[in-house]
């Protein structure tokens, strides 16, 4: 999402690159380029106004700590912007009211913005954290949203109440948040109807709800893909309704990201979650200084560590980390890492969570995914001999014609395949035993020397002037070595 954004803040600290400090003479080019930036991002222009000056005013004449060049110290000063501006930091849901009291969140937004879905996914994300929620379906008047509520409910195993579509809303929200009250309920996320677009008699509708239930959240459901409207229906739904908080929707597709930085700035309500995927588990707690990161191509390491210790158990790490010692790593594990790899999400969103891979070519990306779906079906058509026992493979040509006929690919494909494989654990296994990282990659399906992404991208021997395994130099001759130096971070701000 944060693409084009990313690369325009490249573009706006190049002028500076080489600079003894900053000035208000080389600053001005770097300034203009984040003014564009942000208007493309479909920023909303007082935001905008807002943002500039304030980079402006912190980085003419600030201090560069010796060490540290001016560009890398406009880059803190933008960071620190787009944090302050996007909240400072993550602001949870509300814990409730008294003892016994069922904790109300109230759900908002035009039609359109994933409010239903965004609903359930709250609702997976508050179960997962151990309480006990209640759905309760209150849109009377889109066709069904009552029961693709509920079917999403059945989904993750959470209940669902409604009284139908004769009721009135109000009525339907007291009577769940009563039901709440009495089945031992801690939470009750209420889904309202939305409009097409914002009119007086929603915001009354919106209005007696509110009064009817008392809610602690008022979340506002926004489509990230609307960009500069988001401000005012923002602002809007503040005035007359109120809000609390804000959900993000649809980050993972082609919108441009300028909700994100306008919302908190305009109703000074916080953004609590965003969602990053169509399947009921992609919601994730909105953290603005690993957005900010994001957004300056910096990545998002604890995001990634989290999504693993979610899916993650352990025993099964440790159980890994032997297998890899002793070189036993077999195709069924191999199978487990890439289904693994699925659940956190595509390979694409998880490789622009490391620092350093946001430049990653989509198509490339794309062609990896593909790549990996071809070597599961290869897979696939192993006996379970084959793929506890590769060795088998290997030493019988007749093993290999069967499984490229049975996954429709040709005997040669399923040689490359065995190869790298063969390669990748035993460089796994060089990597455990205390070896170093002799190139990079480890990934699944990573080029290089594992079966996967076409591209050249970096796996063990793919990156120029780096030994492969077993001392193999790639073909890029080796650069110059630079004399050592320690690269400094925020932190050594």
């Amino acid at each position: 999402m944060f693409d084009e954004l990313s690369q325009r803040f490249e573009d706006a600290v190049k002028g500076l690159r080489g600079q003894a400090s900053i000035s208000e003479t080389n600053v001005e080019g770097a300034l203009k380029q984040v003014r564009r930036a942000l208007l493309e991002a479909d920023v909303s222009l007082p935001v905008v106004r807002d943002f500039v000056d304030e980079v402006r005013r912190k980085a003419v004449g600030a201090e560069v700590v010796r060490g540290i060049s001016p560009d890398q110290k406009f880059i803190q000063l933008v960071h620190e912007q787009l944090v302050d501006t996007m909240g400072g930091e993550n602001a949870p849901l509300a814990a409730g009211g008294q003892p016994g009291q069922p904790s109300v969140v109230l759900m908002a937004g035009l039609q359109g913005a994933g409010k239903t879905t965004a609903t359930a996914k709250l609702g997976l994300h508050l179960k997962e954290q151990g309480r006990k929620p209640l759905l309760v379906g209150a849109d009377v008047y889109r066709p069904a949203a009552i029961e693709q509520l509920k079917t999403l409910g059945g989904q993750i195993g959470v209940e669902v109440f409604s009284l139908g579509t004769e009721a009135a809303p109000e009525a339907i929200a007291a009577a769940g948040i009563a039901k709440a009250r009495a089945e031992g309920f801690d939470t009750v996320l209420v889904d309202t109807a939305g409009r097409l677009q914002i009119d007086q008699s929603m915001m009354e509708e919106m209005v007696r709800i509110r009064q009817a239930c008392q809610p602690d959240e008022v979340l506002l459901v926004v489509d990230s893909m609307i960009g500069q409207e988001a401000a005012e229906l923002t602002r809007a739904f503040h005035e007359q309704v109120g809000i609390t908080g804000a959900v993000l929707t649809k980050l993972d597709g082609d919108s441009r990201g300028g909700a994100a930085l306008s919302i908190r700035k305009v109703s000074g309500a916080p953004i609590k979650f965003i969602g990053t995927g169509e399947k009921v588990e992609a919601l994730q707690p909105f953290h603005p200084e690993r957005m900010a990161s994001r957004i300056l191509g910096m990545g998002d390491v604890l995001t990634l560590v989290e999504k693993a210790q979610k899916e993650v158990e352990l025993a099964d790490v440790a159980r890994m980390q032997q297998k890899l010692q002793e070189a036993s790593f077999d195709f069924s594990d191999f199978v487990q890492q890439m289904r693994l790899i699925k659940r956190m999400g595509s390979l694409g969103g998880l490789m622009k969570l490391i620092p350093g891979m946001n430049k990653l070519d989509d198509g490339m990306l794309k062609q990896g995914e593909a790549q990996l779906k071809r070597i599961e079906a290869m897979i696939s058509s192993m006996t379970e001999a084959e793929r506890r026992q590769p060795e088998l493979l290997a030493s019988q040509p007749s093993r290999r014609r069967r499984i490229a006929a049975g996954s429709g690919h040709s005997p040669a494909e399923v040689d490359k395949v065995l190869a790298d494989f063969q390669k990748m654990r035993g460089f796994m296994q060089q990597m455990t035993r205390g070896g170093g990282l002799p190139g990079m990659g480890g990934m699944p399906g990573m080029g290089g020397g594992f079966p996967g992404m076409p591209g050249g991208f970096p796996g063990p021997g793919g990156v120029p002037g780096r030994p492969a395994p077993g001392g193999r130099a790639s073909a890029a001759p080796r650069p110059p070595k630079a004399p050592a130096r320690r690269r400094k971070g925020f932190g050594d701000l």
